[in-house]
């Protein structure tokens, strides 16, 4: 399987990785098939995500997907990180193979997960869909 340098760069020296206590908003996902488990924590100040990190259990891609995910919202409106798309994910990264499309979809998922659980704190209603494509 041929993957991107910026792929293996991802995974090699993931960005954000860790948890952040007292976190705005955390989301939890996973994929039976593979057994990825992605956990995304968010930090949010005036509706801007200040900060956001990740824990993932899975094989490179996911981890790389994580990572690229927490630097494409960091420091970005709530608003702008609900239109965060997996398949903007995957370009971000140059590519991934098909059979791991489906890491791209759980770190769209984390986010808007975390997203949800930080609107259900602050008594907003969650008025987004969130995916989930693979949960079984």
């Amino acid at each position: 399987m041929k993957y991107s340098e910026k792929v293996m760069d991802h995974f090699s020296n993931p960005r954000n990785v860790g948890e952040i206590e007292n976190a705005d908003g955390v989301g939890i996902v996973g994929n039976a098939k593979c057994s990825d488990i992605m956990k995304m924590y968010l930090k949010i100040e005036d509706d801007v995500i200040t900060d956001c990190k990740f824990k993932t259990f899975g094989c490179g891609a996911a981890i790389a997907t994580s990572s690229m995910a927490t630097e494409l919202i960091k420091g970005r409106t709530v608003e702008d990180a609900l239109k965060l798309t997996n398949s903007a994910v995957v370009e971000a990264l140059e590519g991934l193979p098909p059979v791991k499309i489906h890491c791209s979809v759980l770190a769209e998922e984390a986010i808007k997960t975390a997203l949800a659980d930080y609107y259900n704190k602050i008594g907003r209603p969650v008025d987004f869909e969130i995916e989930k494509s693979h949960e079984e």
